[in-house]
């Protein structure tokens, strides 16, 4: 019996690849306990440098990307997942060394999965992803830290991304007064529209200061760009405030960062990593998802797509001309 699957194989002699929808039989899946029919996945950053010239995170050809999928489970070893239950997989390297989510069946160890929880079916996990369980791990992480909306408002840099995208829509249903960046202006309804109160253009924020401080401005921060943003919002975070730091599409380093803001008004930086999170830790942050993700405001950031759409989306969210959340029907 064969299925569908996006395949990115690379030329020996040319070092070339290419990305292709090809049959594929299911004896050339993976090792792992639990096979899953797939119904959904998305597009994610590490997807585009997977399909894009040079297979970016991919070891071994052929490959099948793909970082998270939702699906129905078909065969398990495992006592935790029988045939019928519906469950989710972000994280774990699958799509980069593991074959992936962008196929009409996957086999995965069962220690990756997650159950979905009661309220989420298959596509509506897939409209949160990878981006929206990294954006309920950052707003839990800084709720962990003291934040409250009585503490005042809260920055979420890269806002029409997926990541930001969510992190609006959860933190203005939260009750939170939100302030989204964004250098893309034809944006702000959009915006506006998930919850946020206040548009900062991104430009306001991305000039290198040596200023050891600037006037305290944000309770908190969701930031998915790092770079010389990253070093100013530092500098505006209000005494005992967090960042929740979960990308870096502006540059690894941190550009006229100062040591002052941690030691002069105990601001925390907070690292958030969704792709080894722990087995409870994922049910938790997917749990939250369910109760604390307006589904209405999701459903606005979905675009749909299929297996064939995937070559040129993995280039688009690449340039950054990808806005919300990309939503893969495999079956399509």
């Amino acid at each position: 019996m064969t299925f569908n699957a996006l395949v990115v194989d690379k030329d020996a002699d040319s070092g070339k690849t290419t990305a292709a929808v090809q049959a594929l039989a299911e004896t050339d899946l993976p090792d792992g306990e639990v096979t899953v029919a797939v119904d959904y996945s998305t597009v994610n950053y590490k997807d585009g440098l997977c399909i894009g010239p040079g297979g970016g995170l991919v070891r071994r050809y052929p490959h099948v990307p793909g970082i998270d999928f939702a699906g129905t489970v078909e065969a398990s070893d495992d006592a935790r997942y029988k045939p019928g239950d519906k469950v989710v997989l972000t994280g774990w390297r699958v799509g980069e060394a593991h074959w992936g989510g962008y196929a009409q069946k996957a086999r995965v160890r069962a220690d990756w999965l997650v159950p979905l929880p009661e309220g989420l079916d298959t596509r509506a996990a897939m409209a949160v992803g990878t981006a929206g369980l990294t954006a309920m791990l950052a707003v839990m992480a800084l709720q962990d830290h003291g934040l409250t909306p009585d503490k005042g408002p809260v920055l979420v840099t890269g806002a029409a991304g997926g990541v930001g995208s969510v992190a609006v829509a959860t933190l203005a249903n939260l009750g939170f007064e939100v302030a989204a960046v964004t250098g893309r202006p034809e944006q702000e309804g959009y915006l506006r529209d998930l919850g946020a109160t206040t548009i900062v253009p991104r430009d306001d924020l991305t000039e290198v200061t040596r200023k050891p401080l600037e006037s305290e401005q944000w309770a908190g921060c969701v930031d998915a760009v790092a770079g010389a943003m990253l070093g100013r919002v530092l500098k505006q975070i209000k005494y005992g405030g967090s960042v929740a730091a979960i990308g870096l599409a502006g540059g690894a380093a941190i550009e006229g960062a100062l040591i002052t803001p941690f030691i002069l008004r105990g601001v925390n930086l907070l690292g958030i990593d969704s792709v080894m999170q722990p087995y409870d830790a994922r049910r938790r942050a997917w749990a939250r998802i369910a109760s604390d993700l307006p589904m209405d405001k999701l459903e606005a950031m979905v675009q749909p797509a299929t297996l064939s759409d995937l070559p040129r989306l993995g280039a688009e969210i690449l340039k950054g001309q990808v806005k919300g959340r990309i939503v893969v029907d495999v079956n399509a």
